[in-house]
Order: C-alpha cells, then sequence, then structure tokens
C-alpha cells in the first residue's frame, strides 16, 4: 500500500514521522506541492494525506487508485466530500489535536491585551520610560482580569478547555448560544451579552451564520475598553469593522491568530495597523503549532490509518 504526504512541512521539520512509515508498505514525503504537482506524485497512491493541499472532483477523478484520504488538521473544506463519497474514498480528518495549544494562546493574547502589552513595550523601546518623570508608566489603562465577564462562542473542547483556565484567574465565564440556533439554545445569544461583556473570545467553525458574526453593530454594543480575542477562523469577525473600533478607541484591544485569506499574499489592514500604535496582536495561525499538538496530529493520523485498515481486513 501506497501512501503520500503531499504537505509534510506543515508538520514541522522536528516532528518524527516515523510512526507514519510504519503504519503502511511506502510513504512519500513531499514537503510542499503545487496544484500542478499533485496528480503526478498521488499517482497509484492507496491513502493521501494532506493538510491545505487541495483534494478536489477533478483529481479524485484521476486517481483510481486512491480510497483514503487523511487530513491532517480538522477542517475538510479542502477536499470535495461530495466526490470523494461518490467514488466510496473515505475522508478522515483529526481533531482535539491542540486544545492545550491554542487554549495557552488565547489566553495570552488575552493577558496581553490586558495589560496593554504592545503599547507599553512600544513606548519602552521608544525611550518614554528613560524619560519618565517618576518610576514607572501609568499612561495605559490596564485590565485587571480577576472579576471580569468573560464571553465564549464555541462551546466544544477549546472553548472548554479557555473557559477552565480564564476561571483560575477569578473570571466569570459565560458561553453564548450557538450562532442561528438562539431560539432553540438555553443559553444567552451573543447580542444580549454584548453590553456586558468585558472579553469576547471566538472558538467556533467558520459559516453562513458566523460569517462576520462580530459586526459593526455588534462592536457598538460593547462597553468601552472590551477585548476581542480570535483564534477560530477569519472572517468570523468583521476586521474592518474591528479595525474602526480599535482606532476610535471603543474597543480595547484586538488579538486575532487568523486573517480571512492565508498565508495573507496581498498583505491585510490588521497587519498594516501593526505600525500605528494600538493595542493590537496579529499572529500567525500559530495557536496550534505548539511541538506536543503536532506529534498528535501525527498519532492521530496513524489511528486513522490503522482502524481504516483494520475496517478492511
Amino acid at each position: 500500500m501506497k501512501a503520500v504526504i503531499l504537505d509534510a512541512a506543515t508538520l514541522g521539520d522536528d516532528i518524527d514521522l516515523t510512526p507514519l512509515h510504519e503504519a503502511v508498505d511506502t510513504l512519500e514525503v513531499h514537503a510542499h506541492t503545487a496544484c500542478e504537482e499533485r496528480q503526478a506524485r498521488l499517482a497509484g497512491a492507496t491513502v493521501a494525506l494532506t493538510n491545505k493541499v487541495v483534494i478536489d472532483a477533478e483529481l479524485i477523478d484521476a486517481l483510481p487508485d486512491l480510497e483514503l484520504i487523511c487530513v491532517l488538521a480538522t477542517g475538510t473544506n479542502n477536499i470535495d466530500m461530495q466526490a470523494a463519497k461518490a467514488r466510496g474514498i473515505e475522508v478522515r480528518n483529526v481533531t482535539a489535536y491542540g486544545t492545550a495549544s491554542v487554549a495557552q494562546h488565547t489566553l495570552m493574547l488575552m493577558l496581553a491585551l490586558a495589560n496593554r502589552l504592545p503599547l507599553y513595550m512600544r513606548d519602552v523601546a521608544a525611550g518614554r520610560w528613560n524619560d519618565s518623570p517618576m518610576f514607572c508608566l501609568l499612561d495605559h489603562r490596564t485590565l485587571q482580569l480577576a472579576g471580569k465577564h468573560l464571553v465564549i462562542v464555541g462551546h466544544g473542547e477549546l472553548g472548554r478547555a479557555v473557559a477552565h483556565l480564564a476561571e483560575a484567574f477569578g473570571m466569570r465565564v459565560t458561553f453564548a448560544a450557538r450562532p442561528g440556533n438562539e431560539a432553540h439554545d438555553s443559553r444567552p445569544a451573543l447580542a444580549s451579552l454584548a453590553g456586558e461583556l468585558d472579553v469576547l473570545s471566538l472558538h467556533c467553525p467558520l459559516n453562513d451564520e458566523t460569517r462576520h458574526l462580530v459586526d459593526a453593530d455588534m462592536l457598538a454594543r460593547f462597553k468601552p475598553g472590551a477585548l476581542l480575542l480570535n483564534c477560530a477562523r477569519g472572517g468570523i469577525i468583521d476586521e474592518s469593522a474591528a479595525l474602526d473600533a480599535l482606532r476610535n478607541g471603543t474597543l480595547g484591544g484586538l488579538g486575532v491568530d487568523s486573517l480571512p485569506d492565508e498565508p495573507p499574499r496581498e498583505g491585510h489592514a490588521l497587519i498594516d495597523a501593526l505600525q500605528e500604535g494600538h493595542n493590537l496582536i496579529v499572529t500567525p495561525h500559530s495557536a496550534w503549532i505548539s511541538p506536543e499538538a503536532r506529534a498528535n496530529v501525527v498519532r492521530l493520523t496513524v489511528d486513522n490509518l490503522r482502524h481504516w485498515l483494520a475496517s478492511r481486513a
């Protein structure tokens, strides 16, 4: 049985792929695969392993030996699921591999923004502390998390992990209703919580119900100084509206780990705004990248392979 990894570089060169090699007869490893290279590299393969390389209907039709697609991530939007199903090709992804890593990153953003770290680092680098008439700088009002209200959208494993960490800081945590299902959800709608939250953290998928969930109207309901965190998917917030709120001082801080287009080849307004001196942090979709999380991807993919092989026996 031949298996091919199309984009092993997404796992990093410090992760041991030996368990994957041991799970199949032959494993071909490619760091990156361009669109025009996919068919040749997957020719004769029984198993395709991909993180972000697209496997569409046209490619599936050109690969008669393909029986399994292992996605080295949770999202399967790069796979034509309908075409795979029509061909009887199984698609198996991995979940919950980076819970601790992403929850830690979320708290890092929250703590840094609450303490106005981007602003004070800029001040220190500019020599403002050196020139201060007293021993400290008091220019930027910080936010003590103890006793503050954190609202989380997304009640899955990740949202619950963030809640657990936040509660250790003495925060009061409320989970908002699932967007689009408010009428049938016992939890309060985000719109009803917007005026009382101190921090909003997003851990939900991007879909028709969550696209621009946090828009200009929602941001206008926030109390002054609230913090907004997005470690989910770009597009769940209206980034332009959030930047406007940050610029006019109604939003206290903004931290994002994802943008609508990744990598942002054409740039992005939030990246440009990093030079403007706001309480703003943009990280490069790196919340999940701890070595432990990436090793979990390999372990869970091996489990997927073994379960699939057992089902064929």
